[in-house]
């Protein structure tokens, strides 16, 4: 990972597109979208130790409804995830 694509918990989304999460240690990498000027998420499980690497940024508006995520759910094995207070929003 280069330091100029990799992002932290708390920073502004500098480009719409597709980005890997990296935590802690209690789940291993995934993706997720997020949309440009929102708020990188915390993880519910391990709060701000989350890291970010833009995989593919997207160039055009997407034409559907904009969701803002607040929170990363954390994903046991064993259980279904159950969405938060704030990801409820």
């Amino acid at each position: 990972m280069s330091a100029r694509s990799v992002f932290k918990t708390g920073a502004t989304v500098p480009e719409s597109g597709i980005y890997r999460v990296f935590h802690t240690a209690h789940r291993l990498p995934h993706e997720v979208t997020l949309f440009r000027e929102n708020v990188f998420p915390r993880c519910s499980k391990c709060q701000d130790e989350v890291v970010f690497e833009l995989l593919h940024a997207v160039s055009r508006t997407f034409t559907f409804e904009r969701l803002t995520l607040y929170e990363l759910p954390a994903m046991d094995d064993d259980q279904p995830a159950e969405p938060t207070e704030a990801a409820k929003r």
